[in-house]
């Protein structure tokens, strides 16, 4: 999928299929714990060195984990695959802070709650050893720090630290038994006195002078996670997009019918780029579900709708871009149209290829690779779970058919991603030639739901004929004979930008797998 000299050198056959193993799970439910709805994960990102994983909840909460299986020998994984260096241990994240992000408000123009649940997190470019990142609820977005600061303390007083405890009083504080009189200015009639502990004791005379106590910075660290900019007041609807620009500089956020840009030291004002609203909302045909920057043209983002289009818009071309520099869409087969067509068109995400070469677009059952020189259709097709269409009028009736689920891509660009029911995700591998198809199961043992995939011929990406790509399909059933249960649904994942390693998240559980 990279251009250039990469392809060439790569090898002639696809890659072998990855076989996934059970890294490390954080949350997990204990058989029959009730889920509290403010524990739901709601979003998952890994930062561009993949060193830091960030997810947030409905609680509004966003919870920091930090790599350690590289911190032992320095560089990443990959290095150290290059060096012949013994790898041993597989991927390894631990906690490493967590702060509360968004609180529920209350909009009294529009008689509107808005919850705290975080929709995305993206990374921004660190800077001095902190840890820069944007979260977003409907409403607002905020921009935070976050960074190792040194503990201060208390030190110079007039009591020996030695024989003080925390709060700087003697340490035997208790009182003698036989109490002396006090003047009335606080003083004993005695000169001197000694502590029931008889280990300290005051001059004769009393204490000459009284010394002020000093802060000092001890070697001690704490991280501190400190709100620097809040972008409010922006949108009238839900956002559901936040993407950085490779400039390091601005980033867009979008709602259902606006996308705005703002740079990120300026949280006064933003700038409307994108407008769908038409003059009467009767005649509205379509919503912004998704949008993101290209990884490396600053001037190139994409955005999806709910009638199943990707544009490509080039902020070169005019202030308000609402006429695109490209329009990609498949077009509709004859005689398949019916009451659900325009419903599960819908794309739910959209992410570009590291390479910026192809878009990955998620819709309710299918994800289509796209290259954006080619805007005739996808040049892949992987279909998620084909067995739900006979039941497509139940998942109608409990809403089920609305769900927004995520994808994502390899580093190298050679497979991609994507949840459903039942707490499962998938893996297609979309290199030239590859059937790799994957089920697994976010749960300790991600293998238990493979099923086996017959082999099916697929045709080089840049091949103008295009992949159709089924993965292993049961009517309503897994593997076991289990009947699938759409309460559980996997709607949120990331991949490692480097690794073959999958963050995902099931309810209020974190599961990581690797290959």
């Amino acid at each position: 999928m990279n251009g250039g000299d990469e392809v060439a050198a790569a090898p002639a056959g696809p890659p072998q299929p990855l076989e996934w193993k059970f890294s490390q799970v954080f949350g997990e439910r204990t058989a029959g714990e009730e889920v509290q709805e403010v524990d739901i994960i709601s979003a998952i990102e890994f930062d561009k060195s993949g060193d830091h994983l960030a997810t947030g909840d409905r609680g509004g909460r966003v919870v920091l984990f930090e790599r350690t299986d590289t911190k032992d020998h320095g560089g990443s994984r990959r290095d150290m695959e290059r060096m012949d260096y013994p790898i041993t241990r597989h991927p390894e994240f631990r906690y490493k802070t967590e702060f509360q992000s968004h609180e529920p408000e209350f909009d009294y123009l529009k008689s509107l709650e808005i919850e705290e649940k975080i929709n995305k997190i993206r990374w921004c470019q660190t800077a001095n050893g902190a840890l820069f990142l944007l979260s977003t609820n409907d409403k607002t977005i905020k921009f935070w720090k976050v960074q190792e600061k040194k503990v201060k303390k208390i030190s110079e007083m007039n009591v020996d630290p030695s024989k003080a405890v925390g709060n700087g009083t003697v340490a035997s504080s208790s009182t003698p038994s036989s109490a002396k009189p006090i003047l009335a200015n606080g003083g004993w009639l005695e000169k001197s006195y000694s502590c029931p502990s008889n280990d300290f004791t005051f001059p004769a005379g009393g204490i000459s002078s009284l010394r002020l106590p000093v802060v000092v910075t001890s070697n001690e660290t704490s991280l501190v996670a400190r709100c620097r900019r809040v972008y409010a007041h922006a949108h009238d609807y839900h956002i559901n997009s936040i993407s950085n620009n490779s400039d390091g500089e601005t980033f867009i956020s979008a709602d259902d019918l606006r996308i705005n840009l703002w740079n990120l030291e300026i949280s006064s004002q933003s700038f409307n780029i994108v407008d769908v609203k038409p003059a009467n909302m009767e005649d509205l045909t379509e919503v912004i579900t998704s949008a993101e920057f290209h990884p490396s043209h600053c001037n190139t983002l994409a955005y999806s709708s709910s009638r199943g289009s990707i544009r490509l818009i080039d902020l070169r071309q005019s202030a308000l871009c609402d006429s695109h520099a490209k329009l990609f869409e498949e077009q509709e087969a004859p005689g398949s149209r019916s009451f659900f067509t325009e419903i599960i068109a819908s794309i739910s995400d959209i992410k570009f290829a590291k390479d910026g070469r192809h878009i990955l677009s998620r819709d309710y059952m299918t994800l289509k690779l796209w290259d954006i020189n080619m805007d005739s259709g996808p040049v892949a097709t992987f279909q998620v779970h084909e067995y739900l269409r006979p039941k497509l009028c139940d998942l109608y009736e409990n809403d089920s058919i609305f769900d927004k689920f995520e994808c994502c891509l390899s580093g190298d660009g050679l497979r991609v991603s994507t949840g459903s029911y039942s707490n499962l995700f998938r893996v297609f591998g979309c290199a030239s030639g590859s059937t790799e198809t994957t089920t697994l199961e976010a749960s300790k043992n991600p293998m238990r739901r493979q099923v086996p995939t017959p082999s099916r011929p697929s045709r080089s990406l840049s091949s103008i004929t295009r992949v159709v790509r089924r993965g292993a399909e049961s009517p309503g059933v897994d593997a076991n004979g289990n009947s699938f249960d759409f309460t559980t649904k996997l709607l949120h994942l990331a991949w490692h930008p480097t690794e073959n390693s999958i963050a995902c998240a099931a309810a209020n559980s974190l599961y990581m797998y690797y290959a």
